[in-house]
């Protein structure tokens, strides 16, 4: 994998020059944000030198980001997992949708997962430095993380920088899969809405390279997906 620093406590792991996850350091470790494919648990221990990791959280349960969920928890006895409750249905096989939710299936891969969350993320509440913002769209139950010390933002899927930055469900040819994983396209424009909103220092996707000071650059890819979302 692919080891590149994004600031001092934030570090960025990549896996066949698409699929990243993150290191971000705490007081008293390290927390995983997300868990790439499967068969990378050992380059991400591997990377986590100095510190052990305490803590893995995950934007959403899609295979590309759980796919070495099962081996780290064993290589890490005592290690935390966390993601949103909505999320953790998704994981656990059941795509049944909830009243209020846009009435669209479920779309993307789904790996059978044997590791069970040891707490249910709420948005609003930190974990370490990491504030849990929900930003549902790419799938019902994403979050996005903030890092309240320095305005970094790890958006997971709801934003895609391979071949440009896209609100999820924005195709780019270069990289279509997360466009075509999105669940639902306006609920996506309004949690790119709200994380634009935060207006973050840095931003880490779960595709592509990072940006610094990407303000601008979001506001274009919502104004490109509002052109093509119909509903409000």
């Amino acid at each position: 994998m692919r080891v590149r620093r994004l600031t001092a406590r934030v570090t960025q792991l990549t896996q066949l020059g698409a699929v990243n996850c993150f290191l971000v350091a705490e007081d008293d470790g390290l927390t995983l944000v997300d868990a790439a494919m499967r068969g990378r648990g050992r380059d991400i221990l591997r990377a986590a030198v100095g510190a052990p990791i305490r803590r893995i959280v995950l934007t959403h349960a899609h295979y590309d980001h759980v796919g070495s969920l099962d081996e780290l928890a064993a290589a890490t006895p005592g290690v935390e997992v966390l993601l949103s409750a909505r999320e953790a249905r998704l994981m656990g096989g059941d795509r049944t949708l909830e009243p209020g939710e846009a009435q669209v299936p479920v779309r993307g891969s789904y790996l059978p997962v044997r590791t069970l969350p040891t707490r249910l993320l709420e948005p609003g509440e930190r974990v370490g430095s990491l504030l849990v913002v929900a930003s549902p769209g790419h799938t019902p139950g994403h979050v996005a993380f903030l890092d309240t010390r320095d305005g970094t933002l790890l958006a997971g899927d709801a934003f895609v920088t391979l071949g440009g930055l896209a609100v999820a469900g924005t195709l780019r040819w270069v990289f279509p899969l997360p466009a075509l994983a999105t669940w639902d396209r306006p609920t996506a424009l309004a949690s790119a809405r709200a994380l634009r909103a935060l207006n973050p220092s840095r931003l880490g996707v779960g595709h592509g390279r990072p940006l610094t000071d990407p303000g601008v650059a979001m506001d274009a890819a919502i104004a490109e997906a509002e052109r093509h979302t119909s509903r409000p």
